[in-house]
C-alpha cells in the first residue's frame, strides 16, 4: 500500500514554482496549439501576392478549401503545383477552392517561382506569419483540406510520389458529401 507523506505548504509552493517553466514551455511549443483533424480551421487574414486586398479563409465557408503552404525554395512544392493546377481545373466548378499560401520572405522569389511554374489557383501571402503559426506549419509544403463547415478534414506534410492520389481521393469524397 502506498503511503503519502504530508507536504508542508511551503514545499507545495516550491514544487508548483518549479513546474511553472515546464508548463510554459509546453504551452509555447509549436506543437501545443497545432491544428488537428476535426478542429475548426484558424481564421487567417491573407494578402494577395500583388499587394491587393486582404482575404480571409472563412470567406470560403461552404466550399471545400485546400490550403497549401509553400515556398519558392521548396522542391516538393514545385512538384505539387502541376497537381494543384489540375485539381483546381477539374473541381473548381464543384466547390473546390485552392489557396496557395506563400511563405517566402522576399516576394520577388515567389514571383520568380510563379513565372516558371504558374498557379491557376488563388495565391496569397501570409505577411504576418500568423496563419502559419495558427496552423503550426512544420514542413513545406503543408496542406490542410477543410470541409464545407470549416473543419480541418485532412492534413498532409510534404509532397512525394503517391501523395497526389490520396489527396485527390480526399477532395473527391468531401465534394460528394453535402
Amino acid at each position: 500500500m502506498l503511503k503519502l507523506l504530508p507536504i508542508s505548504p511551503t514545499l507545495r509552493v516550491k514544487i508548483a514554482a518549479s513546474l511553472l517553466p515546464l508548463g510554459a514551455m509546453l504551452l509555447m511549443s509549436p506543437h501545443a496549439h497545432a491544428v488537428a483533424v476535426g478542429d475548426m480551421a484558424p481564421e487567417c487574414v491573407l494578402s494577395s501576392l500583388a499587394a491587393g486586398k486582404d482575404s480571409r479563409l472563412s470567406q470560403y465557408r461552404g466550399k471545400i478549401v485546400y490550403v497549401d503552404f509553400w515556398a519558392s525554395w521548396c522542391g516538393p512544392c514545385a512538384q505539387s503545383f502541376p497537381f494543384l493546377n489540375a485539381l483546381h481545373q477539374q473541381y473548381q466548378d464543384q466547390g473546390l477552392q485552392i489557396v496557395g499560401v506563400n511563405m517566402d520572405e522576399n516576394k520577388d522569389e515567389a514571383s520568380a517561382f510563379l513565372a516558371k511554374i504558374p498557379a491557376e489557383f488563388t495565391i496569397a501571402v501570409d505577411t504576418s506569419k500568423q496563419c502559419a503559426t495558427d496552423f503550426a506549419v512544420q514542413a513545406m509544403p503543408s496542406s490542410y483540406i477543410i470541409d464545407r463547415k470549416g473543419r480541418v478534414h485532412h492534413i498532409h506534410l510534404g509532397f512525394r510520389d503517391g501523395a497526389a492520389e490520396e489527396l485527390r481521393t480526399t477532395v473527391e469524397q468531401l465534394l460528394k458529401a453535402k
